[in-house]
């Protein structure tokens, strides 16, 4: 009798202790941490910074890997199809959220699929044009596209993604015509706005600042709602005369559901403490990215909200991609 009490004592003890041995345990090898854009793009810039961190907290390789295309549904999916143990995770934007109703089958369900980790930034949008296009400010590129209607082209990242919805929102509120380039994250799509290929971009502000800078592109006003401190000369696009807009882009990461949870909550703890940190305040500040972190439910709880906002937008804007 005794024996057996000891024996369900025991494996009492071993229950209670199992979660706590599984996040002490993980990761137990290298990281995989992809990012669905090209290489240049926010989710690129901000996605290193964080991968770096967390190689520096577990004291593993975190292994960047960019796969772009179809709006970053192809890394997001890689993802959905990962092993369920949290050595693959994703850093996406937005555009988990507004693929759900712009696609119309995708290969996964994210509230399904994928868990969610933590949110980890926000940023403006940016709009830039090619410094030979004769706008100096919103107002005269307003009066330039009014002019000639559906002749001017914006670069996007790809079909849903953050730029792509800044762009078709300014198209909304303000009632001009342009047409959609999209490419395969926002690296490319500023090539070819400098080399003028396209006339003008909503790009995500970390994206486009080096080329602001280098004096590559003519910045002309910010998507937010108050100015950004790292262009305090951009004004707003409300300040620049267009009433009624705004815009961010969020930033999260995810591993595939079913990864247990003693991991998620301990990655969830490194991703906590990495964002607070004063060094990715500084690298995020430097791109014009606000640091900001939640726990697993709270990020998934603000993806379902997310994914009904957007919802919204797509149907009232008619948009598909495929």
């Amino acid at each position: 009798m005794r024996n057996r009490l000891a024996l369900v004592v025991l494996g009492a003890a071993f229950a209670l202790a199992a979660p706590h041995a599984a996040a002490q345990a993980y990761p137990t090898k290298s990281i995989r941490f992809i990012v669905p854009f090209a290489p240049g793009g926010g989710n690129d810039i901000l996605g290193r910074v964080v991968a770096q961190k967390l190689s520096e907290a577990f004291g593993v390789p975190v292994v960047v890997d960019n796969r772009p295309g179809a709006g970053g549904t192809l890394g997001t999916d890689l993802t959905a199809k990962s092993p369920p143990d949290g050595h693959t995770i994703l850093i996406n934007n937005l555009s988990v959220a507004v693929n759900v109703t712009l696609y119309s089958k995708l290969p996964f369900d994210p509230l399904k699929d994928l868990q969610t980790v933590s949110l980890v930034g926000r940023q403006p949008n940016i709009l830039v044009v090619h410094p030979t296009l004769p706008a100096k400010s919103w107002k005269e590129l307003h009066a330039l596209a009014k002019k000639r209607p559906g002749e001017l082209s914006f670069s996007s990242g790809g079909v849903g993604s953050s730029s792509h919805l800044a762009g078709e929102l300014l198209k909304v509120v303000s009632g001009i015509q342009m047409v959609h380039i999209p490419y395969k994250g926002m690296g490319p799509a500023l090539v070819d706005l400098i080399s003028g290929q396209v006339q003008l971009s909503m790009s995500t502000l970390a994206s486009a600042l080096p080329h602001v800078r280098n004096q590559r592109m003519r910045p002309l006003a910010v998507s937010t709602a108050e100015r950004v401190a790292v262009v305090p000369d951009v004004p707003t696009l409300q300040e620049a005369g267009l009433k009624g807009y705004e815009h961010s882009t969020w930033y999260g990461l995810y591993v595939r559901a079913g990864t247990p949870r003693p991991a998620v909550d301990r990655l969830n703890e490194a991703v906590r403490k990495s964002v607070a940190s004063a060094e990715v305040g500084k690298r995020f500040g430097t791109q014009g990215v606000q640091p900001v972190s939640n726990s697993p439910d709270e990020f998934r709880a603000f993806l379902v909200s997310e994914i009904a906002k957007w919802a919204k937008v797509v149907k009232a804007a008619g948009l598909r991609a495929n």
